[in-house]
């Protein structure tokens, strides 16, 4: 007696659809336990929703090197604007270029916004400059006057014990505030043969006399000796803000120059910069808890480690002021720190900070310098108010859309309808969780392009369950029954909604990856929701539909089902009359 044979799995592998629905329901369970836990209840929502603000910058090359504003300098400058903004905790800002020579940058409401749009507005280059000369912010109005200059910070290895006197202050320079004095101090310091002093310089009365009569022979030296003279770093009042003069803004990093301090409280004569805020690698500010202070750690490249050693050993044998080097940004002097010592790949500078002050500064420094100068084009503020009226509207339409669906799938698949709404309720469950959780784990922002993509992913599940219920229909109506009409069709149906999601999910792919900004946002939207049809349609349409087939109301073909085979047209269950009109034994010859 031959082995009867070993049953096959129908098509489609759900022999136990119970698998199925209970890993969608834990997956389920898991995600909304984790947005629950972690506090983020509602997805982040973008500029357009939230409110916030826009920021526009124009490149400004240099005059005789137009060429610097190319594509590859404007990436180059919003990946270091991004950093700068991110770094203050604005994780959902948006940065990107718009034409050949602006930048936009989009900042939501937040506690940080403020900070960030400082921060944004400060994009000139960064160098490190020798200080020459230290003189009061304004010229003095008699020549026998000598003002100090204003206390600086000090530089020293990280680690190493700060050499400061009682206060926490450097020590603090003068200068002879004349223009005479003054004029005479540029001079020496502009031709000084070598920045190590001997001992006989400094003993020798002769050497601290100038030569009153002597004219300086180089036009550029007389004329930086003007500049520094007559220079009033004075803060000028502007509206709500004080602004003070930027004589160095713009100066080539190999020519000397004259600054004011970020305060308005001293001027300098600077060197050709020795360092740039490219040779920084890193540096934060933090809090010393054994001095109890502010202060900001550096840490410099291999090559600017080794530019930095070489500055700060011909410093460190100096006199005040000149022992100092200058941290010189968008042309004001933001720290003067003095040198003792010879420093290398790492520093700290401490002087008077706050902990706002020490962070604003180690963010500017670890992000580095622009390789371009940037005007502010325009400052926008988008209300919360406008962008709650984008998303009201946005919803709106998305629920007429939603509406019109579900009202289709009833007319035309009646019973079938129920498990298409159940469905598309999990899909949009889903969404909305992920949504939120994605919010603090990679930044991601709702806006209103964001939205779209889920109104538009509504058509796209909805049409995958359309898919599989037409191949049901199909196999009714060739006459079979509905338990193996639903296995039968699964094949079929599967690869359709394959081949349909993978096409959605390709140009979901395409659009994030060639577009910039908000665009993406509705590229992401419909490339999740796209791959959250697959996992509903397999997880769940499937197994609910195959339990359901089981039941009378369904299985029997009820005419508010969606399967009544009369109301389909199926045809006569032909396979049955085959086996019935089968011959069952020999056939005689002369009857045939």
């Amino acid at each position: 007696m031959a082995a009867p044979k070993k049953g096959r799995r129908p098509a489609g592998g759900q022999s136990r659809p119970g698998r199925a629905l209970a890993l969608i329901v834990i997956a389920m369970v898991a995600l909304t336990g984790g947005m629950f836990w972690s506090g983020h209840t509602t997805p982040r929502l973008g500029i357009d929703l939230a409110g916030g603000t826009s920021i526009t910058l124009k490149a400004k090359a240099e005059p005789g090197k137009e060429s610097a504003v190319n594509e590859t300098n404007m990436n180059t400058a919003v990946g270091i604007i991004e950093r700068r903004v991110n770094g203050l905790g604005v994780s959902e800002a948006e940065v990107q270029t718009q034409g050949r020579e602006n930048i936009i940058v989009n900042i939501p409401r937040g506690a940080n916004e403020k900070q960030a749009r400082e921060q944004v507005g400060t994009t000139a280059q960064l160098y490190f400059r020798p200080v020459l000369a230290v003189a009061a912010a304004s010229p003095a109005p008699n020549p026998s006057a000598t003002p100090s200059g204003s206390a600086t910070p000090s530089a020293k290895p990280s680690g190493a014990t700060a050499d400061q006197p009682k206060g926490g202050k450097s020590a603090t320079p003068t200068a002879t505030a004349s223009s005479t004095g003054q004029g005479r101090a540029v001079s020496e310091a502009l031709k000084a043969p070598s920045p190590t002093p001997t001992a006989s310089s400094s003993a020798s009365p002769k050497a601290t006399t100038p030569p009153a009569t002597t004219p300086p022979a180089d036009p550029a030296t007389a004329k930086l000796e003007q500049q520094f003279a007559t220079l009033d770093c004075t803060p000028k009042v502007e509206g709500d803000k004080k602004v003070v003069p930027n004589p160095a803004r713009g100066v080539p990093a190999d020519q000397p120059t004259v600054a004011c301090g970020q305060e308005g409280d001293a001027k300098y004569l600077l060197g050709p910069a020795e360092v740039d805020g490219k040779d920084v690698a890193d540096a934060k500010g933090v809090l010393d808890q054994q001095r109890g202070m502010w202060i900001v750690t550096m840490d410099f490249t291999d090559a600017g480690s080794k530019k930095f050693q070489k500055i700060t050993s011909k410093l460190s044998m100096q006199t005040e002021p000149q022992n100092q080097f200058a941290i010189v940004l968008d042309g004001e002097v933001v720290s003067a720190p003095s040198v003792r010592q010879t420093l290398s790949a790492s520093a700290e500078i401490s002087g008077s900070f706050n902990q706002q002050s020490a962070q604003d500064l180690g963010n500017i420094l670890s992000y580095g310098a622009l390789p371009l100068t940037f005007d502010t084009q325009s400052v926008d503020t988008v209300t919360a108010a406008l962008g709650g009226d984008q998303l009201q509207a946005g919803l709106i339409a998305g629920a007429i859309g939603l509406a019109l669906v579900i009202i289709y799938l009833v007319v035309y698949y009646r019973g079938l309808s129920l498990i298409a709404i159940a469905s598309l309720g999990v899909s949009a469950l889903l969404t909305y969780v992920i949504m939120a959780l994605l919010g603090p784990t990679i930044g991601f922002a709702l806006n209103l392009p964001a939205v779209c993509g889920a109104i538009v992913a509504i058509g796209i599940t909805a049409d995958s369950f359309i898919v599989y219920f037409e191949r049901i229909r199909d196999e009714i109506r060739e006459g079979r029954t509905l338990r193996p009409a639903v296995e039968r069709a699964w094949p079929r149906a599967r690869r359709t909604i394959l081949v349909s999601d993978f096409v959605s999910f390709l140009a979901a792919a395409v659009l994030f990856i060639v577009t910039v900004g908000k665009v993406q946002g509705f590229a992401f939207t419909l490339g999740l929701t796209t791959l959250l049809d697959i996992v509903v349609v397999f997880l769940f349409t499937k197994p609910v539909m195959t339990l359901v087939a089981r039941t009378k109301f369904f299985g029997n073909g009820h005419k508010l089902s969606g399967l009544d085979p009369k109301s389909l047209g199926a045809k006569p269950p032909l396979r049955r009359t085959r086996r019935t009109s089968a011959p069952a034994g020999p056939v005689d010859p002369k009857e045939a």
